[in-house]
């Protein structure tokens, strides 16, 4: 299906960046079957949204514009297990202006990292600022990082810290969330 649409794409007008978007969802799902040459490769052709002259942001459906090529990019890595190539990438992105929703994304990603990695200070800290982020905000986005996160805490649940952090997110989870401007009360998945 992502080849017809990139076929669709490639034929259509080449001055805006629908081509370049299409690229970045091929990333992530060649991320998730865990093919990093294919997944570097389209990303690669997501990044040429920055050669289009002009603003590529038309104010459509597709707001494309290649500002959140670092988090995706780093998105994917951490999914294909390469922490190596995701972490400063994701740090770079997480010295952007973010809204909390992008924050909590970035945040989660490397909390993940520091999870493969043992680091239980690190994992502390970007988890504390996710549930920072979904107290305030009580966005139902975040609080699905947060699950995402709860899933991969296994191998630090021998620490105190680690628990404490997975029974907060626990209690997070059976509060009420905002979905597209509504109050949903219950567990987010």
């Amino acid at each position: 299906m992502l080849e017809l649409a990139a076929d669709l794409a490639r034929r259509g007008d080449g001055s805006l960046p629908t081509r370049h978007w299409v690229s970045a969802v091929q990333a992530q799902v060649f991320a998730g079957f865990g093919e990093l040459a294919a997944c570097h490769r389209a990303l690669e052709g997501a990044e040429r949204v920055h050669a289009l002259p002009g603003d590529v942001s038309n104010g459509g459906w597709l707001r494309f514009d290649g500002s959140r090529l670092d988090e995706e990019r780093g998105a994917c890595y951490v999914q294909l297990g390469r922490p190596d190539l995701a972490e400063v990438i994701l740090g770079n992105a997480l010295r952007q202006n973010l809204s909390p929703r992008r924050r909590s994304s970035v945040l989660t990603d490397l909390a993940i990292i520091a999870v493969h990695r043992g680091d239980v200070n690190q994992f502390v800290t970007y988890a504390d600022a996710v549930l920072e982020i979904a107290e305030r905000t009580e966005s139902g986005f975040v609080g699905r990082k947060l699950r995402k996160l709860q899933g991969h805490l296994q191998p630090l649940l021998t620490n105190g810290r680690a628990r404490e952090v997975e029974q907060r997110i626990m209690a997070m989870s059976r509060k009420a969330w905002r979905i597209d401007g509504s109050t949903v009360i219950g567990e987010i998945h």
